[in-house]
């Protein structure tokens, strides 16, 4: 059987006038900034006007470990919240803008898939509303305005080989990981090591994510650390007098944008920072938008529960005051077996010694949502036409014994009627009494902390950091900043942090090797592994297979 494209779906669809979607859930036309007719910026004084409004029941839709078989976690929470409508609940969806980074390289867009797409498909994919580019730009006038000022003269004394901040591009592109700038004599700058990240690792990128208004994105851009004087002390954006102009660039961006599901569910389509190296949540002002305007929002968090899901719970909820009612665990049959050790030609037959080598990862991240964090859960098997009756209740019976229902997600098949048994689990599970709580006090030193999070989440025997990693933490701690919390940098398919341990590894150490604050964000990461901030584009990329005809149609977005 031959199946359309998600391209040839979202083309296919009849789109609403977003003014209808706005109006569906309760956005009067003096707050809707049209770009074009089916996308939109909401006036932030939305938030302030429907602040007596009480809050929506928050729903969390994170997943297993990702495989190269494939998850499905933001076509399961697009589907989820057409579900909800299905069955008469007023929901409303908040995802992650994509980075072009995996569009034109491996992994392809992020609007979900088959007939549970946010849409229009291809500018969400693209350049939608121009909130990276903003994004970018700011980014880059602070490298511009930090150069200046040691070519003008250098009034702050800041030591050149003390410069933490890099440049960036919203692109996959190595050849710019390491560069050497100011070169050609004087007039050209300082010459000095430099380099580029992909735009969704920058600072600017989490501070957007998480400010909750135009004054609190001002203070955290001032708060933004760039570099270090010869004495030591930190310099900071607000030193450079930049915070002003960064927030101007992006005054419009942070308003969230709105558009619709392919069966017209309104959906916020705002940031991204990426969960292996950032903080992997969509803005804060959008999940409180959503929240005022739904019973129920229901949003997504970044790669598997331990990165995504952890930084939402440990970070984001932490600074916005937020609580989960619930939480999905998206899980494929494929990929547990893939976690068991099945190459992925071998996915297609029956295996269920396979899938029951691959189930610990799963139950590892259910344990760890119920038992660290104390939320009702529920695992969502995004189901394939080749998962067998004996598979599907093989990993049924594995999850009752942890007293986690499963139900299966047929949404990128059927659209919202594939995820009505998900729909009404979510339901039960918003009205269930939970106890959230963090899984580490943020007041703890910060080694305790990295502890914490690589023995209860990723289950390891500790923690070791590198004798570079040490004297940071040490001089982190002695700047103000040991209480902040911990974003980790690891690698996405595994717990661990190297991508070849798959499933439930154990028996090893998580490597800290580089810790850095982002002041602005409010939160210090930590360096594992070989994770990079600039990825590069595979041998194939996806790029080759993009396309636009005469009419300005386009192909080969995935």
């Amino acid at each position: 059987m031959e199946y359309k494209t998600d391209i040839e779906i979202a083309q296919e669809s009849q789109m609403e006038p977003i003014t209808a979607i706005a109006e569906k859930c309760g956005i009067g036309p003096e707050y809707v900034e049209q770009y074009g007719n089916y996308k939109a910026k909401i006036d932030l004084k939305l938030l302030s006007d429907r602040a007596d409004r009480p809050d929506g029941k928050l729903v969390l839709v994170t997943a297993i470990t990702p495989t190269p078989a494939g998850e499905g976690k933001t076509t399961t929470t697009v589907g989820l919240g057409d579900a909800l409508r299905k069955i008469g609940k007023n929901a409303v969806i908040a995802l992650r803008e994509p980075s072009l980074g995996p569009v034109f390289g491996v992994k392809g867009g992020a609007a979900g898939g088959g007939y549970a797409q946010v849409v229009p498909m291809e500018d969400i994919n693209l350049h939608f509303t121009g909130d990276f580019h903003a994004i970018g730009a700011a980014n880059n006038l602070l490298a511009a305005m930090l150069d200046n000022h040691i070519y003008q003269g250098n009034a702050l004394h800041i030591d050149p080989k003390s410069i933490t901040w890099r440049r960036c591009v919203d692109m996959n592109d190595r050849q710019l990981r390491f560069v050497v700038d100011g070169l050609g004599g004087k007039v050209n700058g300082t010459p000095r090591e430099d380099g580029y990240d992909i735009t969704v690792a920058s600072e600017i990128m989490a501070v957007f994510c998480l400010s909750t208004d135009i004054l609190d994105l001002k203070r955290r851009l001032a708060s933004i650390i760039v570099a270090y004087t010869y004495d030591g002390a930190p310099v900071t954006a607000g030193d450079l007098k930049a915070a002003g102009a960064m927030a101007a660039l992006l005054k419009d961006a942070l308003k969230p944008n709105l558009v619709q599901t392919l069966e017209h569910t309104p959906a916020f389509v705002h940031g991204g920072p990426f969960a292996n190296i950032a903080h992997g949540c969509n803005s804060i002002v959008a999940t409180r938008l959503a929240l005022k305007l739904g019973d129920y929002c229901v949003t997504e968090a970044g790669f598997g529960a331990d990165l995504g899901a952890e930084k939402f719970l440990d970070i984001k909820c932490r600074m916005a005051g937020l609580k989960p009612d619930a939480v999905v665990i998206v899980a494929t049959v494929r990929a547990l077996k893939m976690h068991g050790g099945l190459d992925k030609k071998e996915l297609g037959t029956e295996d269920l010694e396979a899938l029951k080598r691959g189930l610990p990862n799963l139950l590892q991240h259910v344990s760890n949502i119920t038992e660290v964090y104390h939320l009702p859960a529920v695992v969502a098997v995004n189901r394939f036409p080749t998962d067998t009756e004996a598979e599907l209740k093989l990993v049924e019976d594995e999850c009752k014994k942890l007293g986690v229902n499963v139900a299966l997600s047929q949404v990128w098949g059927q659209g919202g009627e594939g995820g009505v048994e998900l729909a009404r689990e979510v339901v039960r599970l918003c009205d269930t009494p939970g106890a959230f709580t963090f899984s580490y006090d943020a007041d703890k030193p910060i080694v305790e902390k990295l502890e914490e999070i690589s023995q209860k989440i990723y289950h390891a025997d500790g923690v070791e950091l590198t004798a570079g990693a040490k004297k940071q933490a040490k001089k982190l701690t002695e700047l103000g900043f040991g209480g902040l919390p911990i974003c980790m940098a690891k690698t996405q398919y595994s717990f661990s942090d190297d991508p070849k341990l798959l499933g439930a590894p154990r028996g090893f150490k998580i490597t800290v090797r580089n810790l850095k604050v982002s002041a602005g964000a409010g939160f210090i990461v930590a360096l594992t592994g070989e994770v990079m901030t600039m990825p590069g584009l595979p041998k194939v990329p996806a790029a080759e297979k993009i396309d636009v005809d005469e009419h300005g149609v386009i192909s080969g977005l995935f």
